[in-house]
């Protein structure tokens, strides 16, 4: 058994159960036939390959099985031979054929993707992290009615001004209180009127209309969406609207019995435009993979993956191109977060998980960094956007990037957006589209509404910070969430988005629902490139 590159010499180990570190390199390429060093480890139980480890299973090695053994060519056998022209003759037997060594084994498990998309080992590249935007620090809120006003008031400005400056709606906007004053005026079709504001008091009555209210700085508007009669995309892509979500309305007025009514012609979201992505320099394409929802300390923790996670970062081609690891939350399960949760852990103290959490990620090379999020599981405050965890569960850490969430950070000059997607569950309980067996819907839903948990007072505590840091001002190169634990690499409209996978088994309300969540799907993206590949380990 001979190989002849050291990535085929670590696959060929790596097939036969054993864990190669570096410090082994310089002894295994010397030695022309892996076979014996394969059979002594496997006689002595060892699985871990290190400068040490090498040199004592060779020294039990016989020398003469080091020898490598020449090719033997294919030659056909027979019963006899003529003595004079040594031609074979008689019956011939089946032909001793060369044992040429087999392809080296795909990468665990993963998806296709050609080598020629990760161009570039990790370790040969400096980090270059920027973050734009980061809530730890910075939190000025006190909690009081004026912050909550003052967040959205600054929702507002921001996405009206997107919309301003986009040209994305027919007409320049008016006032509420101005339309409303001249309502006498835009009382038909022919005399249309645009406002934007935050929707609130939404409600599907018979026969399919759409009510709710717009509100700006100003007033009030009821609304009413009627289905048209013809197949018109504005129904049929229209599945619902958020509460607090910024959008423009253009109609008239329709007087009645009662105060008049805005007829709704036209709905415009805010721009969302194809978008053209920032890519990382040839001299640094290097790769990042991306997973959130480890849940360390739950007895739903799947260890076993873990370790073959570990194995692969270590001796894999493509993880040799990965520079860095997010991580979008939920690194360890917590405690306290729901009642009755204790039966369900086994790691009961909250800095054990954590300390845990750090020795398992130690196994991660040193050319990688991690950069880690919290989530809601995380001891942090619920509230969005949260901050870092403590420094004081930071100190067990090494070679990590602590953060808040949302963050909003480059990468080589490729922007992205990581957010654990604690709002996820208010885009399922409102949007006819989104499930949670398609969280994608979910993150398409933000990029289109430019903010990542538009409603107050649903699932998801939000923090009312006098500016709205929860509004997307900048489209992501890479958005990437989790939280629902499934899986899921596309893009929208020129967004690469990740929904990153588990490490969590199927917990006891996730079998009541009926849900099944997708676990140890590693997804990797080349910053170059934007090639993917979707690595499973279970």
């Amino acid at each position: 058994m001979t190989s002849g590159t050291w990535l085929e010499r670590c696959q060929t180990l790596t097939a036969a159960g054993l864990l190669t570190q570096a410090s082994a390199r310089g002894m295994i390429e010397e030695l022309p036939s892996l076979l014996p060093l394969i059979e002594a480890a496997n006689s002595s139980g060892v699985h871990l390959l290190n400068e040490s480890t090498v040199e004592e299973l060779m020294a039990i090695v016989p020398s003469e099985s080091l020898i490598e053994e020449p090719p033997v060519t294919s030659t056909a056998q027979a019963t006899l031979s003529d003595p004079e022209s040594k031609s074979p003759i008689g019956r011939v037997l089946a032909p001793v054929r060369s044992s040429a060594s087999s392809p080296p084994p795909r990468p665990q498990g993963s998806s296709d993707y050609s080598t020629e998309d990760f161009p570039m080992e990790a370790r040969d590249v400096d980090s270059e992290i920027e973050v734009h935007f980061d809530i730890t620090g910075q939190s000025t809120t006190e909690g009081r009615l004026s912050d909550i006003q003052s967040c959205f008031r600054s929702r507002l400005v921001q996405i009206r001004d997107m919309m301003l400056t986009s040209r994305t709606l027919p007409r320049r906007p008016m006032s509420n209180v101005e339309a409303w004053r001249n309502r006498q005026r835009y009382n038909s079709k022919d005399y249309e009127v645009t406002v934007v504001g935050l929707v609130s008091e939404v409600r599907w009555t018979r026969p399919g209309n759409l009510k709710f209210v717009v509100e700006d700085e100003t007033a009030q508007i009821s609304c009413l969406l009627k289905p048209p009669s013809d197949a018109s995309p504005l129904h049929a892509s229209l599945d619902g609207l958020m509460d607090d979500e910024i959008i423009g309305a253009s109609g008239y007025f329709l007087s009645g019995d009662r105060d008049p009514i805005f007829w709704v012609r036209d709905i415009h979201k805010p721009p969302l435009g194809n978008h053209s992505k920032a890519q990382a320099g040839e001299d640094s394409a290097v790769s990042a993979a991306f997973l959130s929802d480890i849940h360390l300390g739950s007895k739903t923790f799947l260890y076993s993956p873990w370790e073959k996670l570990i194995r692969w970062f270590n001796t894999n081609p493509l993880a040799r191109t990965v520079k860095y690891f997010v991580l979008s939350g939920d690194g360890v399960d917590g405690v306290g977060i729901y009642p009755g949760q204790e039966r369900h852990l086994v790691i009961k103290d909250l800095f054990k998980q954590y300390g845990e959490l750090a020795r398992m990620l130690e196994g991660v090379p040193d050319w990688i960094d991690v950069i880690m999020l919290p989530g809601n599981h995380d001891a942090v405050r619920p509230a969005e956007p949260q901050p870092a965890l403590d420094p004081e569960v930071q100190q067990d850490y090494s070679n990590t990037v602590f953060v808040g969430n949302p963050c909003d950070f480059s990468l080589h000059g490729v922007r992205i957006l990581s957010y654990h997607g604690k709002s996820i569950d208010d885009f399922v309980s409102t949007l006819r589209s989104v499930t949670y067996s398609k969280p994608e819907m979910a993150m398409r839903a933000m990029l289109e509404r430019r903010h990542l948990a538009p409603s107050w007072g649903g699932k998801t505590p939000l923090s009312p910070e006098p500016e709205d840091r929860l509004v997307i001002p900048v489209i992501p190169d890479i958005f990437v969430t989790g939280h629902v634990h499934g899986h899921f690499v596309g893009n929208h409209k020129g967004t690469t988005m990740v929904h990153s996978s588990t490490w969590q088994d199927q917990t006891d309300f996730q079998r009541m629902l009926g849900f099944q969540p997708k676990p140890c799907i590693l997804t990797v993206v080349n910053l170059h490139t934007y090639a993917t590949a979707s690595i499973p380990f279970v």
